[in-house]
């Protein structure tokens, strides 16, 4: 099957097209149809009519991008119409909602003139938050971004032009950097007049690169002063006096050179004459200046970048427009200014920096990145681009006076951190609560583990907890080398060179002397890190305990129930999971502890799990689930269910708890309410008991996996402290997250497990 066939394929099956429109509001009953159009949307207008900004409020605007072209510079293929260009822009819009969430109409324009299209922009400008130019051709889109830009009060952005020059800035920095040279030192060499070249150079020049430094050709070759063919005002601005006149003869001994143009205009000769080091951005789509291979193999010292993914350092405009227009459209920003671009720029170089995530590395075939001539500028589907440049957008605008709406930087990062890892969204106030309080002692029992480590210095950078990475010492040092990180900010423990390991065995021993355990058991066991951490918290020397990353769940279960232990008004421990599904969250217990279940269990579960939901100051609505609704039958399974609504109703009778019920009369208020008025729960349940572990933990499981849903846990529940058990799985976010309810539950216990 031909690469041609597929494509045409994707675009055409099961749908046309890639994007459509969706509602945000629900429209099923005649009161919906009411509130969404008449007579209920006469309130929302006449509030705007009085106060335009409250649009913001009441409408899309604030989250929706026009994506406008006339399709006369599309890119790869030239001129080729608005009709033809649609399925750019339709694709440009499938990339603002899937990296930042931004809704888009694309809208092809047929204008006959420059005028035309301004005017019609224009006239368009109050649907929308912002305005993406795209693929409009040079000099025209000049004329055009500048126009609409000065005389609309909304961010205008040419994405080929200011998009382009974002991203290879950036590179640009960390590039120089590499070549151990100053912007303001080097001799650049660009190939292509267009609206990208010329972009790129005037951020450059912003930057600190010289003017005079700068050689640009286009088809004709060098732009020199004096020359008459193929010139227009924007070249002349670069025309340079030279005696230079073809590319060849530009490019010897220059420092960067900079493709903007067509395929294969650079030979290997062009870059052996260049100077030591040399940077080549040939960045022209889909075939570059010069071949990716045929130029590393031309010179060993190249530091080069292309615009295709299939090679390193892909210079792609997806890095930039759709998180600066986050950043803009969060603040309600009037336009997107110099200031602004720079703080992308900055931000992106900076990431380039960092340590790579296990999820970039799975998205690009487990591949290693880390800084350096291969790595320069971070990939597309790094999910932290989002986090590291919306915010520097919004915080520059607001320093700059473009912003109409101030936010707090620090709980902006916290929000848009909760689009890439949803379980933050489901435990922000556990988060806010962690940070507030002061930082909670957590050990960490797969100390060597590369999620454990990562997870442990978002932990401590954030400030959620103080994390102890427990392992060996060395292996932990070795693994942080490896993984490019600075672990100095942890703490790290070996338990047989800690100075309690004896004192420790002695506390085992008497836990365990009569489970046969012997004196010289225990002293193995307690080499083990989990069972060493276990006992400190049991001793109260830490306040939390993550394991299980890389071992069996039962093995790590076992020693924090027979160590940790349950409290004293507990008879049961109970594994639970937040499941957020859209904008519900649900509590769902017993997923993970108890496989033979009676009346006593149910109910101490049901007990428990109400507990931690009202430890997230979420009011519980506990149903007790069964394929049975009240009474329908007669078995002795349904009876065992009921039988324990019946006691906890004994012990907590203040609690909102009914059943048994099935699970679509628990959660569809509807099927409550209009059959089973009687019914002690006022409306749809939100903690949900199953009447087994087996139907606890594959309901979630499908509900994640299938249904979308967001989970995090297992949370352990009834312990006299918070130890929690991950599952073999877990990715570095999840296991942040049970870091963060480590420390929250910690909070909330008001004091130190001390003494067992």
């Amino acid at each position: 099957m031909s690469d041609s066939f597929d494509a045409l394929q994707y675009h055409a099956c099961p749908t046309p097209g890639k994007i459509q429109v969706l509602p945000t509001k629900p429209c099923h009953t005649a009161r919906d149809l009411a509130l969404a159009y008449s007579p209920g949307v006469a309130e929302p207008c006449k509030v705007i009519a009085e106060d335009e900004e409250a649009v913001y409020r009441y409408t899309s605007k604030g989250n929706l991008v026009a994506v406008i072209s006339n399709g006369t510079a599309v890119l790869g293929l030239g001129n080729i119409g608005p009709s033809a260009s649609k399925p750019v822009m339709e694709g440009k819009g499938i990339l603002f909602k899937t990296f930042a969430d931004i809704d888009v109409f694309d809208i092809e324009l047929k204008c006959d003139s420059i005028e035309h299209f301004i005017s019609t922009v224009k006239a368009l400008a109050p649907t929308f938050g912002g305005i993406n130019l795209e693929d409009i051709k040079s000099p025209e889109c000049f004329e055009i971004e500048e126009v609409l830009a000065r005389e609309l009060d909304i961010p205008v952005f040419h994405d080929d032009q200011h998009g382009t020059a974002i991203i290879t800035a950036a590179a640009m920095v960390n590039a120089l950097d590499l070549a151990q040279k100053k912007l303001d030192k080097v001799r650049v060499v660009v190939s292509g007049a267009g609206a990208a070249a010329i972009a790129c150079m005037k951020l450059l020049f912003v930057m600190g690169l010289r003017e005079e430094n700068v050689l640009m050709c286009d088809s004709v070759g060098v732009i020199y002063l004096g020359r008459e063919e193929g010139m227009n005002a924007q070249k002349e601005e670069f025309a340079r006096q030279t005696s230079l006149r073809t590319l060849a003869e530009a490019m010897r001994g220059a420092d960067v050179f900079i493709g903007l143009s067509t395929k294969g205009l650079v030979t290997p000769e062009m870059i052996q004459s260049m100077a030591d080091n040399p940077i080549v951005f040939a960045m022209a789509n889909p075939d570059p200046e010069i071949d990716y291979p045929l130029a590393k193999a031309t010179r060993e010292d190249i530091i080069l970048a292309t615009g295709r993914s299939d090679y390193p350092n892909q210079v792609n405009n997806v890095l930039g427009f759709p998180y600066i227009f986050r950043g803009a459209l969060d603040v309600r920003a009037r336009e997107i200014n110099t200031e602004m671009k720079l703080a992308a720029v900055n931000a992106l170089a900076s990431l380039a920096r960092e340590p790579v995530p296990e999820s970039v590395r799975r998205a690009y075939g487990n591949a290693h990145f880390s800084f350096g001539r291969d790595y320069f500028i971070p990939k597309p589907f790094d999910p932290r681009v989002l986090y590291y440049v919306a915010p520097a957008v919004a915080l520059a605008a607001m320093d700059t006076g473009v912003a109409r709406k101030d936010i707090s930087v620090e709980d902006y990062v916290l929000s848009l951190k909760s689009k890439q890892n949803h379980g933050r969204v489901i435990l922000s106030g556990y988060h806010a609560l962690a940070k507030r309080r002061g930082t909670k002692t957590i050990a960490l029992a797969e100390g060597e583990n590369p999620r454990v480590i990562k997870a442990a210095l978002m932990a401590k950078e954030e400030g959620i907890a103080e994390p102890i990475l427990l392992g060996n010492i060395s292996n932990i040092r070795e693994q942080a080398t490896k993984l490019k990180l600075n672990i100095e900010c942890l703490s790290l423990l070996e338990p047989a060179k800690d100075s309690r390991f004896s004192a420790y065995i002695e506390k085992y021993y008497g836990y365990m002397s009569r489970k046969g355990v012997t004196l010289s058991d225990a002293k193995r066991e307690m080499q083990k890190p989990n069972i060493f951490a276990n006992t400190m918290l049991s001793e109260g020397s830490v306040d939390g305990l993550i394991c299980g990353v890389d071992r069996y769940y039962p093995d790590m279960v076992r020693p924090i129930l027979e160590i940790v232990r349950l409290r004293e008004d507990v008879k049961t421990a109970a594994g639970l999971y937040l499941v957020s599904c859209g904008d519900r969250v649900l509590f769902f217990a017993d997923t993970s502890i108890n496989i033979d279940m009676d009346s006593e269990k149910l109910a101490n579960i049901a007990i428990l799990a109400a507990e931690f939901a009202k430890s997230m100051d979420i009011v519980p609505r506990v149903a007790m689930l069964s394929y049975s609704n009240f009474g329908s039958v007669r078995h002795p399974s349904a009876t065992l269910v009921r039988r324990a609504k019946e006691l906890v109703q004994k012990i907590a009778p203040e609690l909102e708890i009914d059943g048994e019920m099935q699970a679509d009369t628990a959660v569809v208020e509807d099927i409550l309410t209009e059959n089973y008025p009687f019914c002690a729960l006022r409306s749809s349940a939100n903690v949900l008991i199953f009447p087994d572990m087996q139907s606890g933990n594959i309901a979630y499981k499908l509900l994640q996996h299938l249904g979308g849903a967001r989970v995090v846990g297992p949370v352990i529940l009834g312990l006299r402290a918070p130890a929690y058990v991950m599952q073999r799985h877990a990715s570095v976010d999840e296991i942040f997250n049970m870091i963060t309810v480590a420390a929250a539950q910690a909070v909330l216990a008001n004091n130190h497990l001390v003494g067992v």
